[in-house]
């Protein structure tokens, strides 16, 4: 037994009824790392964006989950539909030196349109797939996609989705490699938080497992 506390419990969507200006589910879910990915289309034409629900799943092999919302109008997004029509994406790490470039890339272009170009974000060429990845990205992966779980969504117009990739390549600056480990500090990851609040790692510590 717990006793009295000071907990606040409210069902999913009933925040507002409990002090709460706006749902504060993510801020909860946080930090989060970001996923820029990065996509072509059928055509070929480059496209690349953040995504804050984004995780590692497994790591023999490794592989990679990020959620996708729909469009307003229901209909997919470019990322969302250039991989499962091509099968390949890449997945670049946010470092805090490219906060203000991945931001940028959130910015809703029509399709066909490229973030690379639009923004002005110097994109590398893979080694085994096609799509792009971000030239100056501390870490980035080559990713094989899996498949798509579409997810329960409250709101008829709107689609939720999980898309699953497999790892077949890596990139990594040998600048954030210190004593054959990769040092997160040299990189400082940026993390989605809730609301418009981002964070970066600077400090970290271990404990060994008992």
């Amino acid at each position: 037994m717990l006793g009295k506390t000071n907990m606040i419990f409210y069902e999913p969507g009933q925040h507002k009824e409990h002090g709460f200006s706006q749902d504060p589910f993510k801020a909860f879910c946080s930090p989060r790392p970001i996923g820029w990915i990065g996509s072509i289309d059928n055509h070929h034409r480059t496209n690349l964006a953040p995504y804050s629900f984004f995780n590692a799943m497994a790591s023999n092999p490794p592989q990679i989950i990020f959620g996708s919302g729909s469009r307003p109008d229901g209909s997919k997004k470019d990322s969302q539909r250039n991989i499962e029509d091509t099968g390949q994406f890449t997945l670049s790490i946010v470092g805090h030196a490219l906060k203000e470039e991945m931001n940028a890339t959130s910015i809703a272009l029509a399709h066909g349109e490229s973030e690379f170009e639009s923004v002005g974000i110097e994109g590398a060429a893979s080694y085994l797939i096609n799509p792009l990845w971000v030239a100056k990205a501390p870490i980035a992966f080559e990713c094989v996609y899996r498949q798509t779980i579409d997810l329960e969504s409250w709101d008829s117009a709107q689609r939720n989705y999980a898309l699953i990739g497999t790892v077949v390549g890596i990139h990594v600056s040998e600048k954030v490699i210190v004593n054959g480990k990769a040092d997160v500090t040299l990189w400082q990851p940026v993390s989605r938080l809730g609301y418009y609040d981002y964070a970066t790692i600077t400090e970290v510590f271990e404990m060994l497992r008992q």
